[in-house]
């Protein structure tokens, strides 16, 4: 049985980005890895993009400025590990 670090090395996200889909999508770690790593190897790094960008805009009405800054850096770092498309920021 693989563990969760063998799956998210084996991953092309890191758990940040995992923990901003699973914010977004309201479900587990696990299932936002999968869900994750689906979108990146089949050309839906602009879904991902959206969905940090949707959590950003969440802590902004929240006033959580130290959620916001840690999406912020983020969305930076996956849209320079992930730069086939150009940015949504």
């Amino acid at each position: 049985m693989l563990t969760y670090e063998e799956c998210l090395d084996m991953s092309d996200l890191t758990q940040d980005e995992v923990e901003a889909i699973a914010e977004h999508e309201h479900t587990d770690p696990i299932i936002a890895m999968a869900m994750g790593n689906y979108l990146v190897t089949h050309d839906g790094e602009s879904k991902v993009k959206k969905i940090i960008l949707d959590d950003i805009a969440k802590a902004q009405r929240k006033g959580d400025t130290a959620h916001e800054q840690v999406l912020r850096r983020v969305l930076n770092h996956f849209i320079q590990t992930h730069p086939e498309h150009s940015p949504m920021a």
